[in-house]
């Protein structure tokens, strides 16, 4: 007993060493309050105590599901799974009394965002409802650790104060909205943490490897997911919310680690105009909670000098435009267990502490203004009614050619409770007739109303010039759809027909008999990459029309793909099979072509067919490479378009032989670290046929290096040059920053970049001051921005100036291979379908394009 105690004593004189104080649970607890033994504490299911070491996932959701069985306080729930199949848990923790009831309870909560219902609750009586998230960044992990402890404390906590808390709320605790990017970073800090914790900013614990844990699997920020949620943990975490349309949601955070704590309401200049004023009085009201807490530990925070609550896909701003009050804390990160600051050592036990503690003042805050959180979210859906009823628009009308990226705009807008038609009959579109089927009808008259206007709108003005993140994002145009603004004169109620239904999705067929000559299928079609690269895959031999062509009485614009039967090395039998599982799979439609010949255009045979080249893809990641963009097209390649894909690190590249593909994929980033031997790899490669797609500040790399003719405009910073303050300095270079605004372009869509397209205009996204020179020569101009070309967002008059009439895509010629440039990333976060085609244009189109039509 005397070792085992001696031992004991060992120990702890470490752990002290290690940290210079003992962490145990009343650091982070009130020692006032009494704890049931019969609930495990986190130390005692995961073997250390919280602070000590970074907790990875798999603990975390072991210690969720032991307290869950512990305790009659919590329901737990697995709502999504990431991509790497770890689980996303939501504990809804209430008093047992509650928790009996909490369908009834879920049921009648519900009813407050229905005007029609909601005056009719008596609301004295009514729970309030808080969604408590952490670390959607999963580098920034103190707020998933504090979630043990305040999911130990609701659990555990014995008193007169936990109970009225419990009886008067239901908590929906999500103890880590980022699963994967948690695991990655706990598992970098852990295996480099020291037996004496280095403090130093220089160690390697605290500087973890490229792309770190912010991100997902496939290094999105899930954080700027939440309206267009087209990630599978936002999808969950947007469907848990509206099935229970919380009154608060808190959103837990890190920031630099020489920063102290932030908790909201952010610049009030930057306030989107959408949400309420009383969304920001509840806001400022909650503060006072949180300050006063802070103050009790001595924590030093700030509140309304930075952040904003501006673009709805972040999670402490997509609550504010549905009825809730959404709310950010930032902490100063330690971004290992303890680091150099400022203020002195920062240490990771600190960090939890402060979220643990704005984690109760939350708590506290709704229990004592229940009543004004209920009271807002049904005055907030009554208001929005009466709004939309004023509303001198009615409805909002989208179609396409290209069915899906229609349907897949519907398939968003419904995840988020809005009702959504086909119409009954046929519409015509600026000058195009679409189908009932191809055409969606948003009415504006619906409890979601004020979520619809940020959906649609468009807005060029703006009371600040500075944003934390995009300034817009029209959702149509991000589709790329026809769409039109229906007034009460030329909408009526009798236009709806069937309501959307995400499970009917668009349908592909292959129309005609089986042939013994040839298919063919336009190439509108969204997922029209996804079929060509399967057949290419299975050995197909597969042509592109370079012209229009006309077989069976019907037209083939330019792009259109046809599969010869003749030269392929499969049966009539088993390409007929293929093509129609393909065209199901998919939904294009494949034509059955009985005929080559067209005397009104191009036979079959003609030499404005090309062979596709099959594409083998690498794509350059690792330090310098923007993780974003690289993430946005190893999903698109990955997930959309069933493609495989190489990615190759910088250091990696230096070294290997890269014949062995055919296709390059440089995005945004630095590309310094390309060794000199491997840039003259590199030119051989491209001399002998290679194809460089590159975007943005790659393009600078390539065109620096030697590898093409690209000349840029160089920024201007007219607007900064007025005579100013000094304490103006931050505000003015932030004007001069492109956020993120949407642009309207002049397209050629003979072009092969542009094949698929079928108007002469389409929006484009942009978020750099990289303005491309017009090339001399015509034909290398396939996308150029228009004399007007700002459609919706912010820019400075300066940039607005110098992007008119630039170019957003450069060709080069290099020997037998071809570099494409993009100045705009085409993949935005997974939502900007409407520009997707063109990056696949260039992979599969870009060997193709004829050689007079380089810079």
């Amino acid at each position: 007993m005397k070792k085992k105690l001696a031992l004991a004593v060992i120990i702890s004189t470490l752990t002290l060493h290690s940290y210079a104080q003992k962490i145990d649970l009343e650091y982070y607890l009130s020692g006032n309050t009494t704890y049931s033994p019969e609930i495990p504490a986190p130390e005692q299911v995961i073997g250390h105590q919280v602070g000590e070491w970074h907790i990875n996932h798999d603990r975390l959701v072991n210690y969720m599901y032991r307290l869950a069985e512990a305790s009659d306080r919590i329901l737990i729930q697995e709502y999504a799974q990431t991509f790497e199949a770890r689980p996303l848990l939501v504990l809804t923790i209430s008093s047992p009394k509650n928790l009996n009831n909490i369908k009834d309870i879920k049921e009648k909560h519900a009813q407050l965002t229905n005007p029609q219902e909601s005056e009719k609750l008596d609301l004295e009586n009514m729970p309030a409802v808080v969604y408590m998230g952490y670390s959607v960044h999963g580098n920034e992990a103190s707020g998933s650790n504090a979630a043990l402890l305040v999911a130990y404390h609701l659990a555990a906590a014995q008193g007169p104060e936990i109970e009225k808390l419990l009886n008067e709320t239901v908590i929906l605790l999500d103890p880590s909205f980022n699963p994967d990017g948690l695991q990655r970073f706990s598992n970098w800090v852990n295996s480099r943490k020291s037996f004496n914790v280095s403090t130093d900013p220089n160690n390697m614990e605290q500087n973890e490897a490229w792309p770190g844990g912010r991100t997902n699997h496939y290094w999105f920020d899930l954080n700027r997911d939440w309206l267009p949620a087209q990630l599978p943990e936002s999808q969950g975490r947007v469907a848990l919310f509206h099935e229970w349309k919380p009154n608060v949601l808190t959103d837990h955070h890190e920031m630099g680690t020489n920063s102290t704590f932030f908790f909201q309401p952010g610049i009030p200049s930057r306030n989107n105009p959408l949400t309420p004023e009383n969304t920001y009085t509840l806001t400022e009201k909650m503060g006072v909670y949180h300050a006063r807490a802070l103050d009790n530990i001595g924590s030093l925070y700030y509140t309304k000098e930075s952040y904003d609550d501006y673009y709805y896909g972040k999670g402490s701003t997509y609550p504010d435009i549905n009825g809730a009050v959404g709310i950010l804390f930032e902490q100063a990160s330690s971004r290992g267990h303890a680091q150099e600051s400022i203020h002195g050592v920062l240490k990771f036990p600190f960090t939890i502490r402060n979220q643990v503690t704005t984690s109760f003042s939350t708590l506290k805050a709704v229990n004592e203004m229940r009543l004004d959180f209920l009271q807002h979210q049904r005055d907030f859906y009554k208001e929005a009614i009466q709004e939309a009823q004023k509303d001198q628009n009615k409805a909002f009308i989208f179609a396409s050619k290209d069915s899906y990226r229609s349907y897949h705009l519907a398939e968003l807008i419904s995840r988020h409770k809005v009702d959504i038609y086909h119409p009954k009959k046929g519409v015509n579109i600026k000058g195009i007739n679409f189908s009932e089927d191809q055409v969606y009808v948003v009415p504006l008259y619906q409890s979601q109303y004020r979520l619809i206007k940020a959906m649609f709108e468009t807005r060029t003005k703006f009371q600040d010039s500075l944003f934390y993140d995009i300034s817009t994002w029209t959702l149509p145009y991000a589709f790329g759809l026809d769409y039109e603004t229906l007034n009460a004169k030329s909408y009526n109620h009798s236009l709806l027909g069937e309501k959307f239904n995400s499970e009917q999705k668009p349908s592909g067929k292959l129309i005609g008999q089986q042939s013994a000559y040839a298919y063919a299928f336009e190439w509108y079609g969204y997922y029209t990459p996804k079929l060509l690269n399967k057949l290419l895959k299975k050995g197909y031999t597969v042509k592109v029309g370079n012209e229009e062509f006309n077989a069976n009485g019907k037209q083939f614009a330019r792009g259109s793909i046809i599969i010869p039967v003749g030269i392929q090395e499969k049966t009539p039998d088993s390409i007929y099979n293929t093509l129609s599982h393909l065209a199901k799979e998919t939904g294009i439609d494949i034509y059955s072509l009985t005929t080559g010949l067209d005397y009104s255009g191009v036979s079959l045979g003609s030499r404005s067919f090309d062979k596709v080249r099959n594409p083998k893809i690498m794509m350059l990641v690792g330090e310098g490479v923007t993780p974003y963009d690289a993430g946005e097209v190893w999903h698109l390649l990955d997930q959309r378009y069933d493609m495989e894909l190489s990615l190759v690190p910088i250091d990696e590249f230096n070294q290997v032989e890269i014949n062995k593909y055919n296709t390059m994929i440089l995005v945004n980033g630095r590309y310094s670290d390309i060794s000199t031997p491997a840039k003259d790899k590199l030119k051989t490669w491209l001399q002998h046929g290679g194809t460089i797609v590159a975007s943005k500040d790659a393009l600078k790399f390539l065109s620096s290096s030697g590898f093409g003719k690209f000349e840029f405009e160089k920024p201007n910073n007219a607007d900064s040059l007025k005579e100013r303050k000094y304490a103006d300095i931050n505000e003015t270079e932030g004007a001069q920053k492109i956020g993120g605004a949407i642009f309207e372009t002049k397209i050629d869509n003979t072009h092969p970049l542009l094949y698929g397209y079928y108007r002469q205009t389409l929006p484009v996204f942009r978020n750099s001051r990289l303005f491309l020179k017009k090339s001399s020569n015509s034909f290398a101009n396939p996308i150029v921005y228009t004399d007007f070309p700002l459609l919706s967002g912010y820019i400075s008059k300066g940039n607005l100036d110098l992007l008119k009439g630039t170019s957003a895509v450069g060709t080069s010629n290099y020997g037998k291979g071809m570099i494409i440039g993009f100045t705009d990333n085409l993949n935005f976060r997974a939502f900007w379908y409407g520009t997707n085609k063109i990056f696949m244009n260039a992979i599969f189109f870009g060997p193709i394009i004829d050689r007079t039509a380089g810079r």
